[in-house]
């Protein structure tokens, strides 16, 4: 889902509001588990993108469904709800959690592998990452079947592609020329 400027301006907000308070882990918690609660929900994303459903049926249904979350997260609720702005929660959550990140000095490495990652392969990822980069790691692994072996690597705006998918094509190009 693509970051709006409004929930950019919102997760700042809500992180000013939370390190303030000394609770911003917490609340990058609660942003984890609204963000994934509502991807994998079809039903929760209908009901919070829903035009015909009113703000305050919207809040209290969130407010019960996310009953375990920080004051800060509830106030969010209302701000969105005072707002009519609940379209764009799944937003905020993702960008909380960038802009959280961010300021810990916690970076995101994504691995594409074409089988999951098993804790000892993971753990050579971190080491191997662990040597040009100064960061917090943490591992987000794809499994995307097509790059048939390998491992794709994107960190930040840098990517290093050893997949086998990559290899045949440059083997292909080289061979068509």
């Amino acid at each position: 889902m693509a970051s709006t400027r409004a929930a950019i301006r919102y997760a700042k907000a809500i992180l000013d509001i939370a390190d303030s308070k000394k609770v911003a882990d917490k609340v990058s918690g609660d942003m984890t588990l609204i963000a994934s609660t509502i991807k994998s929900n079809a039903e929760l994303h209908a009901f919070i993108q829903s035009p015909t459903i009113k703000v305050e049926v919207k809040e209290n249904a969130l407010l019960e469904v996310f009953a375990n979350a920080n004051a800060v997260t509830k106030s969010l609720f209302h701000l969105l709800f005072e707002n009519k702005r609940f379209e764009i929660l799944e937003a905020i959550a993702l960008e909380y959690n960038r802009l959280s990140d961010e300021m810990n000095g916690v970076e995101v490495a994504k691995v594409t592998t074409a089988i999951p990652m098993d804790a000892a392969l993971e753990a050579k990822v971190l080491a191997k990452i662990g040597t040009f980069s100064d960061k917090k790691i943490t591992i987000e692994n794809i499994v995307d079947a097509s790059i048939i072996g390998g491992f794709i690597l994107k960190i930040g705006d840098k990517q290093y592609n050893a997949s086998v998918a990559n290899r045949l094509q440059v083997l292909k190009r080289e061979l068509s020329n």
